[in-house]
């Protein structure tokens, strides 16, 4: 893993996040040595993820997304699971603050659900992603060019299927964050 010392990471989530698409990615950024903030709506002091088939751990939020600023970040991480996308894309703060991150040319990095957001804020439009089967058909719609990989960067955006893919898409990750 690239060495992120000094480097600013998001993570957009809300309750219902997948697990280890959260934690995983949070503690290999963490562990490369960057300072990473878990983003959420509203004001609660923490999410509540999902770990497979039911309710896991809850995570701190420190930030809330209202008071979340994408300039002084470096890139954005957005986890999958059903719900926390899904819940997500209905945010149109949630939504402009992903397409801020766009407009910037800043990494955006979107694993199995997630791109769901990718859709939403018209990063997915003429770019090639990957993502969980069934997202495939929205992110076709919305003009993207899916294929199945395990981890598949195009530009700034970076995208990966399944918990499987983590490892390859936190290489991705923090080889474009260290540029």
């Amino acid at each position: 893993m690239q060495n992120l010392d000094g480097k600013k990471i998001a993570i957009l989530a809300t309750d219902g996040f997948e697990q280890s698409e959260l934690e995983k990615p949070l503690q290999a950024l963490k562990d490369a040595g960057a300072h990473v903030d878990v983003v959420s709506p509203g004001d609660a002091g923490s999410i509540k993820g999902w770990d497979k088939k039911d309710w896991g751990r809850s995570v701190d939020v420190d930030v809330a997304l209202s008071k979340a600023d994408p300039g002084s970040y470096d890139a954005l991480v957005l986890p999958g699971g059903q719900m926390n996308p899904d819940v997500l894309r209905a945010d149109k703060d949630a939504v402009a603050f992903v397409r801020a991150f766009g407009d910037a040319g800043k990494p955006v990095a979107a694993i199995c659900h997630g791109p769901w957001l990718l859709v939403e804020s018209g990063l997915a439009k003429g770019r090639k992603v990957t993502s969980w089967p069934s997202v495939k058909t929205d992110l076709v719609n919305a003009g993207a060019h899916w294929e199945d990989s395990e981890v598949v960067v195009d530009g700034n955006l970076i995208t990966s299927r399944k918990p499987d893919d983590i490892p390859a898409f936190n290489e991705a990750i923090a080889k474009a964050v260290a540029g």
